[in-house]
């Protein structure tokens, strides 16, 4: 799973070793293979819980420092940033795939077609609060 792999590459020794670990088999990640959910899930939350653990390490001054990933410096703020913007892809292409195999019974994470105009009439779920609670309901009844 590429996502576990690059989390726990880039986010152990955040701050004092290249994000690009000599363990990491990145071509490896890549293989097809057949897991259970068990272990898709075991293996998604061991990489945001290495995540996690780097971030509460992280304060307000580590911000300006600079990291390494693949020998090229960069600001700590921005190596986040690029980081975010990466697993925003893998998290992307894992909807993507889920709407795919639901067919008719996806549930949409967000406001589902045709329902624009009452969304916007009534934008209850713009609290971000509510709006991960609905996201949470509809992942757990299309479990």
């Amino acid at each position: 799973m590429a996502h576990r792999g690059n989390l726990r590459s880039r986010f152990t020794d955040f701050l004092t070793a290249d994000g690009e670990k000599p363990w990491r088999h990145r071509d490896e990640e890549f293989t097809a293979r057949t897991v259970t959910r068990e272990e898709l899930l075991a293996k998604w939350n061991g990489g945001w819980d290495v995540l996690f653990d780097a971030l509460n390490g992280v304060n307000d001054d580590h911000l300006q420092r600079a990291v390494t990933i693949r020998t090229q410096s960069f600001a700590v703020h921005d190596a986040l940033h690029r980081s975010l913007a990466h697993i925003c892809y893998h998290v992307g292409q894992l909807v993507f795939l889920a709407k795919s195999f639901r067919g008719e019974d996806w549930k949409n994470l967000s406001i589902p077609l045709g329902k624009s105009e009452e969304a916007n009439r009534n934008p209850t779920h713009q609290d971000p609060a509510a709006h991960a609670a609905l996201i949470a309901t509809k992942i757990t009844k299309n479990d």
